[in-house]
């Protein structure tokens, strides 16, 4: 790793890494380290000729996971045609609050973004700048609430996780179900703002640890319960077909896999 970046893959065209989480994509903020900034010093400390970064997808600043950039122009716009026509292949692993009733599914919804918040919402169909989210999810297994969280009063957080958002769920979305949580694969078939984090809490399973959507959550454990496992997409240049994937580093991740009794 060189400072705070992790690198998977690089050629002249493009670059794969792991994103930290709290770091964010691009920020017009001076004095704030972010992924372009990052990777710029890292091929210039290379002494590489070529520095330059340009962004074909993101991810939240909280959340952790596997990100490609482009090294040129003629990359970017392959790359971004490929995010933007749904053919890069994204899955993200999540960890959220509640058990589902099916054990996989769809949800739909409309948001409507708030720029001034930097906010979503699920909004009615209709809505003057709302826009339509879909994503298909599978649970991949049930945390029991001791598992889930060691170190806690267990009735605290029961009573804490039964105020959150019970009546929010989408009447055609799943429904939670008692305290405990549920690590769930998520594939995205749109890529709106804060899309996983807004659907899955309307649906009544928010995200552990977002303390944007989720303000109840218990506290202490970072990153959010969110991360980008695996990418796929089709070189720019070769035309060959391009797989990676990583695995979770975040506490929240490792304790849902019993990796971690010390918390």
């Amino acid at each position: 790793m060189y400072k705070n970046v992790e690198i998977i893959y690089e050629d002249k065209e493009v670059v794969v890494c792991r994103k930290l989480p709290g770091v964010p994509v691009h920020t017009p903020r001076l004095g704030q380290q972010d992924m372009v900034s990052l990777l710029r010093n890292y091929f210039a400390a290379k002494g590489e000729e070529n520095t330059q970064i340009f962004v074909v997808h993101r991810l939240d600043q909280p959340v952790e996971g596997i990100m490609v950039f482009a090294r040129n122009k003629q990359a970017a716009a392959n790359l971004s045609r490929q995010s933007r026509e749904r053919s890069m292949d994204k899955c993200y692993l999540v960890l959220v609050e509640g058990t589902f009733a099916e054990a996989s599914g769809v949800l739909e919804d409309y948001l409507w973004q708030d720029k001034e918040t930097n906010t979503s919402s699920v909004v009615a169909q209709g809505t003057p700048g709302a826009k339509y989210a879909m994503l298909r999810y599978q649970v991949e297994k049930v945390v029991k609430l001791e598992e889930a969280v060691c170190g806690h009063e267990k009735a605290g957080l029961e009573s804490k996780i039964d105020n959150m958002g019970q009546e929010t769920g989408s009447s055609a979305g799943p429904q939670r179900q008692g305290g405990d949580r549920s690590l769930v694969r998520v594939w995205l078939e749109t890529g709106r703002h804060h899309q996983i984090r807004v659907q899955m809490a309307y649906a009544g399973h928010p995200i552990v640890g977002d303390r944007k959507y989720n303000p109840g959550s218990v506290q202490g454990f970072m990153p959010v319960g969110l991360c980008a496992v695996k990418i796929a997409f089709v070189h720019p240049v070769t035309g060959s077909r391009m797989e990676f994937s990583v695995e979770p580093q975040g506490k929240l991740f490792q304790v849902a896999d019993g990796n971690d009794k010390g918390i």
